[in-house]
């Protein structure tokens, strides 16, 4: 039986992301775990090459249909979805799916299915492929609870009760990153092979925190807490922002830094979604050292109340976060 790695141990580069995950998960305790993430990264080895070939394609812009959300679908998304819906429902150890791309949760067992349930942004700042700026997808993935049938109560749950997330960046290379109950490691896609092998062998937030990234164009809607606090970071730190979650909350991960994306006076709760954004890249940020809050409470200790509600996020750099909230506390 596997045991899982200790937390500390570095497993050697250049492994696949099958040899290292059978390395942290304990198949004995997680049975299909492994096979849920790798179904994860088979999907996104397919879209990064539809990223790559996007403008040659013809799924560059948008499909002209609008998504639960009120927004306009790009083509990206349509594709994104229906990969990763394929390769989920195909692995059969997933029992429900929930995304931003989905009016309702899919659900894909009997009430007596047992297995895990992935909630997921399939393309993160889609909009971006057409400038060819990074994009990505976001994952985080609960166990069942065992005997019960699929409800609202099954899916919304706290992100604390995750079992694994990830996501993964569509840039200059294609990196995934795992979130595990023992470790964080980053795996980037061999384009010969088109395997992800192990590249960043053991991640841990920086103590240091030399970047923030927030978009302070929403300045003036910002409460004066919040602008107090942008005040004192730009201070002391220096602004990268590139308006694609995924690609800020990496390079801040792996860097050191701090994300932000408040709720303002036109949105009070902000604009990203708590259940497949905020809880998965969280989970992430926690395992790796650093801490995730809404600016009064941490991330993953509140209960969605919907599939598709929303949550102001400040990620990243455990100090930096403490102190942001002690700012927007008053004390």
């Amino acid at each position: 039986m596997t045991t899982g790695a200790d937390p500390e141990e570095s497993l050697a580069a250049g492994m696949t992301l099958e040899e290292a995950l059978a390395a942290d998960i304990d198949a004995g305790t997680q049975p299909g775990l492994r096979i849920v993430i790798e179904a994860v990264a088979a999907a996104a080895s397919e879209i990064a090459t539809d990223v790559r070939r996007a403008s040659l394609a013809g799924v560059l812009g948008k499909t002209g249909e609008i998504n639960i959300q009120g927004e306009q679908v790009e083509k990206l998304d349509e594709i994104g979805l229906r990969r990763f819906v394929e390769h989920l429902t195909s692995c059969g150890r997933v029992v429900a799916l929930a995304s931003e791309e989905l009016e309702e949760t899919k659900v894909l067992g009997g009430p007596d299915a047992e297995g895990y349930i992935a909630v997921f942004d399939p393309i993160d700042g889609s909009s971006n492929i057409d400038v060819a700026i990074s994009i990505g997808s976001i994952f985080g993935i609960y166990l069942k609870p065992p005997g019960e049938p699929i409800t609202n109560a099954t899916i919304l749950r706290p992100g604390r009760e995750q079992v694994a997330a990830t996501y993964v960046v569509y840039g200059s290379s294609t990196v995934m990153v795992v979130a595990t109950a023992v470790s964080v490691r980053g795996f980037t896609l061999d384009p010969e092979s088109r395997r992800f092998l192990l590249s960043h062998p053991v991640i841990q937030i920086p103590e240091g925190t030399p970047y923030y990234s927030i978009n302070e164009g929403n300045y003036p809607k910002w409460e004066s807490l919040m602008q107090e606090t942008v005040v004192e970071l730009r201070n002391a730190h220096s602004l990268r922002y590139v308006g694609s979650l995924v690609a800020d909350f990496h390079r801040n991960l792996l860097k050191g830094g701090v994300f932000l994306y408040p709720g303002d006076r036109t949105s009070p709760e902000g604009k990203l979604r708590l259940l497949y954004e905020a809880n998965p890249l969280g989970y992430v940020a926690e395992k790796a050292g650093g801490k995730a809050s809404n600016g009064h409470t941490r991330i993953l200790d509140l209960h969605p109340k919907a599939v598709h509600e929303r949550s102001p996020l400040i990620v990243g750099n455990a100090k930096a976060v403490e102190r942001i909230e002690a700012i927007l506390l008053g004390s």
